[in-house]
């Protein structure tokens, strides 16, 4: 593996695939020419295709995203072995939309991972006592102003939180937005992990 190379984990939202999210990595391919880049399926299925937790009931049960972390710690385990990264956490960024975001934001506030950079897109923080441990990972929240599926209220609280906990938080809201990643959203978040996996 090559001192400098780094490894860019997409993960989708609800109901869609990682092939969804590689059009994204296809345009920042040139940004980061030493950057590997997977986008796994998510490990459960769900009638449009895959989904990180069940939504059944509340959607945001916290029980519910607890009990998938197994399953999402073996996919991640697994991507990252297959890249040759295993010894190499902190040159992994995970990318995160929705419930990709939620699942990504959960995995290093829980002391779990321990990577190079986290990036969530129209996100939330799951409610949890937040561990010190992955305080190294700096995070950016990207998130529009006129999401109706998470509020972007969600972002402002998880970054007031993770700033409380010590990690270096960046928050970024946008204007008109809805709950996508924008063109200006994704140059935000190439332009954070072109700094951050330096």
């Amino acid at each position: 593996m090559p001192s400098k190379s780094s490894l860019v984990i997409f993960l989708h939202g609800i109901g869609a695939s990682g092939a969804q999210l590689m059009p994204l990595a296809a345009s920042w391919r040139a940004s980061l020419p030493i950057t590997r880049f997977a986008a796994p399926d998510a490990p459960f299925s769900h009638r449009y295709g895959h989904q990180w937790f069940s939504t059944d009931g509340n959607p945001l049960d916290p029980t519910r995203i607890r009990a998938a972390r197994e399953a999402f710690d073996g996919l991640m385990n697994d991507v990252v072995r297959a890249e040759g990264f295993a010894s190499a956490h902190a040159r992994i960024a995970f990318v995160g939309l929705s419930q990709g975001a939620i699942v990504a934001l959960d995995a290093v506030a829980s002391g779990r991972w321990r990577i190079g950079a986290l990036v969530s897109f129209a996100g939330l923080l799951p409610p949890q006592q937040i561990s010190s441990s992955s305080r190294d990972t700096p995070v950016i929240l990207v998130h529009g102003q006129r999401d109706t599926t998470i509020p972007v209220t969600a972002s402002t609280l998880a970054a007031a939180e993770l700033g409380a906990a010590g990690f270096k938080v960046e928050l970024d809201i946008e204007p008109g937005v809805g709950h996508t990643i924008s063109p200006s959203g994704g140059e935000k978040a190439l332009a954070f992990l072109k700094q951050t996996l330096a």
